[in-house]
Formats: structure tokens, sequence, C-alpha cells
């Protein structure tokens, strides 16, 4: 086979011996699934291909795979998949070592990212993205697809027009989320002090905090309903407006909440003696890493180049 870069024109799985330090993926409708390996080659698998061909190359550490004509910067303009997205679908699959940084953007495709410890990017129109046991810092943005966010430690940042965000046991010391009408459910259990600032007009907000949690609380809501589940925080306001204040803890970090129409509500986490949730947590990034790409492929395989 020739070198890089390859072409792929219908279903086929290629494996690379050259180290891996980055990856750029750019796909329309489908799935791309991406997972983080500590041992063995970098490996691509193309189950499912309509429409025209991918080009694949490896140069410099960074592997890429896309097509031409699609530019990263061409991920949240909408118009791009009215004229040619239409007919086009990859099913993408990819082993990379874990200290990889990703760069995934996809139109109309749903993305799962699970494994990943080095800086995770992704960009989005209408899928929905997945991030499981990821440790390095993220940055999704999406106009219609929602994020969920499982056992994540690294920082993260979030922007959508209407996409949902849901963070699943978050470790990470911060989250950032802006959205218009998109809803944001947060389950955090920081190590540490955490910076939580989150601001949506219509979509409705609600965070459930672990004890002991250090933070100084602000979250209002112009016109929508709150609840909250600590003694050491405050209702007030007026007329419409509503707002949750107070200190948890030392107040060594900082959550601000804050929807115009939505409602908002702070939960209380319960404790880790609930053995059957953490277990059922696990089962679940368990199952994502057997479904994540390169899982199929037998030892042995092909070196750098070779089909497989």
């Amino acid at each position: 086979m020739p070198e890089s870069p390859w072409t792929v024109a219908e279903p086929q799985k290629l494996a690379f011996d050259e180290p891996v330090t980055a990856l750029h993926v750019r796909s329309v409708n489908g799935t791309v699934n991406v997972v983080g390996v500590e041992e063995g080659p970098a490996r691509l698998e193309v189950t499912e291909l309509d429409g025209p061909p991918l080009t694949v190359s490896l140069e410099d550490g960074v592997l890429t795979v896309a097509y031409d004509d699609l530019p990263w910067k061409g991920f949240l303009i909408g118009k791009w998949l009215d004229r040619k997205g239409h007919g086009r679908s990859a099913v993408i699959s990819l082993a990379v070592p874990a200290a990889a940084a990703v760069e995934v953007g996809v139109v109309g495709a749903a993305a799962m990212v699970s494994g990943i410890e080095g800086p995770t990017t992704v960009r989005g129109v209408t899928g929905d993205t997945t991030l499981v046991g990821t440790s390095g810092q993220i940055q999704a943005e999406t106009v219609s697809g929602a994020l969920e966010a499982q056992a994540v430690g690294g920082e993260l940042s979030f922007k959508s027009v209407t996409g949902d965000l849901t963070v699943i046991e978050g470790a990470g010391p911060s989250v950032r989320a802006e959205s218009v009408s998109g809803n944001m459910i947060l389950d955090l259990d920081p190590t540490g002090s955490t910076d939580v600032r989150l601001t949506t007009v219509s979509g409705e907000i609600a965070i459930r905090l672990a004890q002991p949690t250090d933070a100084q609380i602000e979250a209002s809501t112009a016109t929508g309903a709150v609840s909250n589940g600590f003694d050491d925080l405050r209702i007030g306001g007026t007329w419409g407006a509503k707002r949750i204040t107070g200190q948890l803890g030392t107040g060594a970090g900082r959550l601000r909440a804050t929807t115009i129409s939505g409602s908002v509500a702070l939960l209380l986490r319960p404790p880790l003696d609930d053995v059957d949730e953490a277990a059922a947590a696990k089962g679940e990034n368990d199952r994502y890493a057997d479904e994540a790409p390169g899982r199929a492929a037998p030892e042995g395989d092909a070196p750098t180049g070779k089909v497989l």
C-alpha cells in the first residue's frame, strides 16, 4: 500500500505502527467512536461508508480521518449540511494512545470518546456526544446536539444553542456551560474546590452536589421555580425573580447558575455507600469500552500501511 495519505472508499481496517500524539476526525452522519488505549498501535476501522471516500493521513504524529471538503471551521455552519451532507454516512472507530489530543467534528453524526487523558475538543451540529472516563480538558460546541459526560475529571467547557448538558459523577475542577434553551443537569463530586458557571435563557438547571462541598453559591432565575436541598443556603428575591445564595463548607469554590425562565434546583448528592449506584456507573463505562474502536481487531494484525 502507498504511503500516507490513504483513501478509504469502502469498509476496511488499518493499523499504524508510527507513534500517534494527536487525532483529528471530521465526519458526516453515522457514528464516530474513539477510545484511548495504553498499549498497542493506533487502529482505524470503518465498518460502514456511503458517499465520497475518507482521506486518512499520519504526519508528524497527527492522525487525520476526514472528508477533504469539510474544514474544521465549517462545522457550525448549517448550510454545509444542506449542500453536501445528504448521501454521506460513515461509521468510524479508532483506538489511539490515551495521552493523545483528540479533535472530533461531526455533522449529524453521534460521537463517543472514552478513556482519553489528553485534551478533547468536539464540535457538532445535530449529533449527540458522549464522553466517558476522560481526564483531560474538554471543549464541546454544538448547535442542537446534546453532551453527556460520565466520570470525567478535567475542566469542561460547553456551548450550545438548544443542546442539553448532562454530567454524571463529574470530578473536574471546573464546568463552564452556555446555552439558549438547553437544559443542564449536573451530578458533581469534585475532589477539591470547584468552579461552576452555568448560563441559559430558557433551559432548566439542576445541580446535585456531594458533601462536603466547599463553594460560594449563587443561583438565580427571573421567572422560574427554585428548589434547595441545603440547610446552609437560603432562598430570596422579589416579585418573580428568585435566588439561592450562601456558602457551603469553607466557600473555597464557586458556583454560579443563571436562567431567565427556567427552573433552578440544588440537590444534595447522597453518600457513596449506595454501592449499586457506583456499580451501575462502572458497568456503563465498561460497556462503552467494550464497544469502542479497535476492540474487535485481533492481536497480531498487520503493521502500518497494511489493510487488516
